[in-house]
């Protein structure tokens, strides 16, 4: 999958999906046509990430509206018309799903020749559901196996980590940073050869500068491969309800990317907060994105970014990344291992395979802190810690925080630290 525009330009991406194969063939030529650099993005429905393809059978019978394509159950010929003359080596098209059970999805991608999706055994199982941690992970070891097999037809599949985005707030950003890797890692033990790691824009630009430095440098420590490049995910918790406060969480979000030299975006739209964005929202976002980073100075080759090499953040995502690998010698083994024995332990997730010890919490400037590690092999880093700075009204202040920086206009959001 295509990492830099045209001139290095930021290259931007919606996360749009319809069940209208019209409406979907209709939103991938906007976003082609777009005054940006972007890839297209299908986005299936809530049906099919689980499974459940009778009801998506029944809702198409009845002519209902899905939130997502269901490319499982619309015929491949459908699809191959949604994408007739649209995608291609300058426009590549990247399917997104949440399925911890993905196999179906994956023969039909293959069946497509579709050769981009995103995803991976942790990120797209914990948060979405119950399905055992064991089985995602064998399902998707099988699935990156079949996808890599696609490297015989003259296409390089890619697949890229969602690691960097658990629960959309409040996981502390080194733990978002090890997630990412190890599941880049997993993909490639299972023969991916191109993939992108995913981080999500959290709460304080200074930090997250901390964070996408840290994936980088841990990227060329531990990746054993050279095509990979990182994508900013624009914020996804609680998303500002003012149009004025979406376009600046946005603008950070692109200004974080440029900064850090990244090379894609997922953007937002000002619709976020209120419901499902339509096709010219999603053109908006993208464009206003793409002006944002053409307008941001990118860090000159070799220039680095300013950023401390061996910042908090960095020592606390080595130190996770190492627990885990020193597990078992394969990756989704040693995942396994990791939620065993409390080494990953994601804040506020309820799944039952997460040991659920973690707390997380904002500190005065707007960091994330951890307020209790729980098992996870961090207490030699991260010192001071008091679960009593976790009350029901702080954790609420703290997911609506984002929300209330940004729509206040009198309130102007902190960028970094003294700025």
């Amino acid at each position: 999958m295509r990492a830099h525009g045209a001139r290095g330009r930021l290259v931007v991406q919606p996360r749009m999906g319809f069940g209208d194969p019209a409406r979907m063939r209709a939103g991938l030529l906007a976003t082609r046509r777009a005054d940006a650099h972007t890839v297209g993005t299908i986005t299936l429905d809530s049906h099919t990430r689980v499974g459940h393809l009778q009801a998506v059978e029944e809702a198409l019978r009845a002519g209902f509206d899905l939130n997502g394509y269901p490319v499982v159950s619309h015929p491949a010929e459908t699809t191959e018309q949604v994408l007739d003359g649209i995608r291609g080596p300058d426009f590549p098209v990247q399917v997104r799903h949440g399925s911890a059970v993905p196999r179906d999805i994956f023969a039909a991608l293959a069946a497509l020749g579709l050769t981009a999706t995103e995803g991976g055994p942790v990120s797209y199982c914990l948060p979405y559901g119950r399905t055992p941690l064991a089985e995602a992970v064998r399902e998707w070891a099988v699935c990156s196996e079949l996808f890599a097999e696609l490297s015989g037809t003259g296409a390089e599949p890619h697949i890229e980590t969602f690691g960097g985005c658990m629960l959309g707030q409040l996981c502390p950003p080194s733990q978002l940073v090890a997630l990412s890797l190890l599941e880049a890692m997993f993909f490639v033990q299972h023969g991916v050869r191109s993939v992108s790691l995913s981080y999500a824009q959290q709460t304080h630009l200074g930090q997250d500068q901390e964070a996408v430095a840290a994936l980088r440098r841990l990227c060329r420590e531990h990746l054993r491969t050279d095509d990979w490049h990182v994508v900013v995910y624009a914020y996804m918790g609680v998303y500002p309800q003012t149009d004025d406060g979406a376009l600046r969480l946005l603008r950070q979000a692109a200004e974080l990317a440029v900064t850090t030299g990244c090379e894609r975006l997922i953007v937002k739209t000002v619709a976020e907060a209120r419901r499902i964005p339509t096709i010219a929202e999603n053109v908006q976002a993208l464009e206003y994105a793409a002006d944002v980073a053409a307008r941001t100075a990118r860090p000159a080759a070799g220039a680095g970014t300013g950023v401390e090499a061996d910042s908090e953040t960095y020592q606390e995502a080595r130190a996770l990344v190492e627990a885990v690998l020193c597990l078992h010698s394969d990756i989704g083994t040693a995942l396994m291992r990791a939620f065993q024995h409390g080494y990953l332990d994601i804040p506020y997730c309820v799944h039952p395979d997460n040991c659920g010890r973690t707390r997380s919490y904002l500190d005065s400037a707007g960091r994330l802190r951890w307020a209790d590690i729980g098992s996870l092999p961090l207490g030699h880093l991260v010192t001071g810690l008091s679960t009593g700075r976790v009350t029901a009204p702080g954790l609420l202040g703290d997911l609506s925080y984002v929300r209330s920086t940004f729509d206040e206009p009198r309130n102007p959001p902190v960028l970094l630290d003294g700025g």
